[in-house]
């Protein structure tokens, strides 16, 4: 996988932000070398988010992302400055860009609070240097986060930037591995993989390809087999497998076929403790057993794709809901970055595993759920607690989230 593969999940997200005309998309250009934003005198240029992905040493890979100005007064201005809230929640580091001929007005000052107060790593660049001569004469106020002067114009301060972000990126505490803290060199993983109409032609899915890696930077030995000879492959192993990970939809004729003694999982299960939210999605999958006709369940699809007739969040999903409960409730789905502020009116929420989604947008998510007191969990806990076998999908995890 090059580096332009990497998924935006795995990449650091770097924001920038700041007030219309700020000369952030200059920023942005002179950081990743290339024209992607429109740049203008005119006010308001940058009209949404436009994203970049590229390698910034020593971070690795990253994604910028230039967002539309804090101060939008045009009539498309809330839902740009929404816009650019949507950014800031799945931002690991936040470049505030201050023009140093205005300075530091009220809307910087409410985002480095935001920034402080969602513990999001922050830097102040004071742009525009060129327009007021020599360094010593620049603001010097203590904002608690670090600062630089440049100029996009001259290209002053470009290169001390790009060097400077790595610094500021605050270190992940206990950052969650996929599969490979559960396994040893030349154990034997079982990956099922069904092939139907719902499955991306000529690839496997995110959450796949990254078990697969992780597995073979640990030494294990992976099996790749469809669901319909998996029983048939399971009998002619000489070795029995150290643990088998399931597609979420095959959960129930599986595990039937799985021996007691060999343990098993799902790819949405690992995620889920990935992401830091698989004890809330474990509580939060016993929802599902009040579930009443009328009530409302909010199914969220991280990515955006072209429905299948067989789509597991809008047709399976729902299906095997109705089959538990043996009610009737209203289905609201959304995907992509669409998620609602307001969670009040739904007695559930169900996410996919949020492989497109980084941890901190996942985070945000979880914690809306939460703030509004509606259970939360993901698609695989969910199919698991239906197919009453939760206990021991999570049992291989046991004491590592």
């Amino acid at each position: 996988m090059g580096l332009n593969d990497t998924p935006s999940a795995n990449r650091i997200h770097i924001g920038f932000f700041g007030k219309t005309n700020a000369g952030k998309s200059s920023l942005v250009n002179a950081i990743t070398g290339q024209s992607l934003a429109v740049v203008s005198s005119e006010r308001g240029t940058t009209t949404d988010p436009v994203y970049k992905a590229m390698e910034l040493l020593p971070l690795g890979p990253v994604l910028i992302m230039d967002t539309p100005g804090l101060d939008d007064t045009s009539v498309l201005g809330k839902l740009r400055i929404q816009k650019t809230n949507e950014v800031l929640r799945k931002t690991d580091i936040a470049i505030v860009v201050v023009d140093v001929t205005q300075g530091i007005t009220q809307d910087e000052e409410n985002l480095l609070k935001q920034l402080k107060e969602r513990d999001i790593s922050a830097l102040l660049v004071w742009n525009k240097v060129d327009l007021v001569g020599e360094e010593k004469s620049l603001p010097k106020e203590d904002i608690g986060v670090p600062q630089i002067f440049v100029s996009t114009l001259t290209g002053e301060g470009v290169n001390k930037l790009k060097e400077q972000i790595p610094h500021v990126m605050k270190q992940k505490e206990n950052e969650r591995p996929l599969v490979k803290d559960l396994i040893k060199p030349l154990d034997v993983v079982v990956l099922v993989v069904p092939i139907d109409e719902s499955a991306p032609k000529g690839r496997l899915i995110l959450p796949q390809q990254q078990v697969i890696r992780e597995l073979l930077e640990c030494g294990a030995v992976t099996v790749v087999v469809k669901d319909t000879e998996y029983k048939q492959m399971l009998l002619s192993m000489e070795k029995k497998p150290r643990l088998v990970i399931i597609d979420s939809q095959v959960f129930g004729r599986i595990s039937a076929e799985t021996p007691e003694d060999i343990p098993l999982t799902s790819f949405s299960i690992l995620m889920a403790r990935k992401k830091g939210f698989l004890k809330i999605a474990k509580e939060g999958a016993h929802a599902l057993d009040r579930v009443k006709d009328g009530d409302k369940i909010l199914i969220v699809e991280g990515c955006t794709h072209h429905r299948q007739c067989g789509d597991i969040g809008t047709v399976k999903l729902p299906n095997w809901i109705r089959n538990h409960t043996q009610a009737e409730p209203e289905f609201v789905f959304c995907s992509g970055m669409e998620f609602p502020e307001n969670l009040s009116q739904y007695q559930l929420v169900i996410h996919c595993g949020g492989c497109m989604l980084n941890e901190r947008e996942m985070r945000y998510r979880m914690q809306k759920a939460m703030e509004q007191e509606v259970p939360f969990t993901n698609y695989g806990i969910a199919i698991a607690h239906m197919h009453h076998i939760l206990h021991i999908s999570v049992l291989p995890l046991e004491g590592t989230y």
